[in-house]
């Protein structure tokens, strides 16, 4: 029996409240075990994974299969444990805890991931930053806001995300916190790179689309779960990513493994 088609134009916007909620949800409990001493395991890879990671995926399924049953998920978590279902033109990528890294150390560079692939491109998509409080979400292609936590626990009013013009102090990069190579420094000194940011997670993309930043290189091994949601949001914010060459940055790739990628507000290349 097929899937029955979506129209990711409103069903997203229908989708999107109740997956707001969820990643909440799923960034409140990684903030439970982040306040604990939590023990850490390493996958085949050698990436480690905690028990928020797992905790937060739990979460995030649930609501997905609430919402959208007929849509297959790529997941981090499950898809490493080998747990990949068959996909077509449509497909959620979830990272319950992009960074764990930062998380391991304490810091607050880490993120919930959910994005909907449609064609090989991603057409919703919310990153969630539990530590920092900041939430940012594109509902379509065309619309991304961020949202702050508040407080009270209330989420604040909504912020449209937008590229910025390059200041005339020059460009501003964001880098990864742990996995700088000497391909991205070279490539930050041939753009002329005047200042660089160095974070982890998905937040690169996000400081991308709010203009905090103007371009994200990346030249190491990343999966589509830690890419999806932030391209998705920087893509509503009038960004784009692309491969090296220039070419559209696509999903749906052989085990879903990322090539090298450009992230770009409004860079000239």
């Amino acid at each position: 029996m097929n899937a029955p088609k979506i129209d990711p134009k409103t069903d997203t916007a229908a989708w999107s409240e109740t997956l707001i909620k969820t990643s909440l949800e799923a960034g409140e409990k990684i903030m439970e075990i982040y306040a604990l001493d939590f023990d850490v395991h390493y996958k085949e890879d050698k990436s480690p994974v905690t028990a928020a990671d797992e905790a937060a995926e739990k979460i995030i399924l649930r609501d997905l299969k609430k919402i959208a049953p007929h849509i297959p998920v790529i997941a981090e978590e499950s898809a490493t444990a080998g747990h990949i279902p068959h996909v077509d033109d449509i497909f959620w990528l979830v990272d319950p805890l992009d960074g764990t890294k930062e998380f391991i150390r304490k810091g607050k560079d880490f993120t919930v991931n959910i994005a909907l692939i449609e064609k090989g491109q991603p057409v919703f998509g919310i990153v969630y930053a539990p530590a920092l409080k900041r939430l940012f979400i594109a509902r379509d292609i065309h619309n991304a806001v961020q949202l702050d936590l508040l407080d009270n626990g209330e989420l604040g009013p909504e912020q449209p995300l937008n590229v910025r013009d390059i200041p005339e102090e020059g460009i501003t990069a964001v880098a990864s916190k742990s996995h700088r190579d000497d391909q991205t420094n070279a490539y930050l000194e041939e753009i002329g790179a005047q200042n660089i940011v160095s974070t982890g997670s998905s937040l690169k993309f996000c400081l991308v689309a709010a203009g905090e930043a103007d371009i994200y290189p990346r030249f190491g091994p990343t999966m589509e779960w830690d890419t999806g949601a932030g391209h998705a949001v920087l893509r509503a914010a009038g960004g784009h990513v692309s491969n090296p060459d220039g070419s559209d940055f696509m999903y749906k790739k052989p085990d879903f493994r990322n090539g090298f990628f450009i992230a770009n507000g409004k860079v000239a290349l």
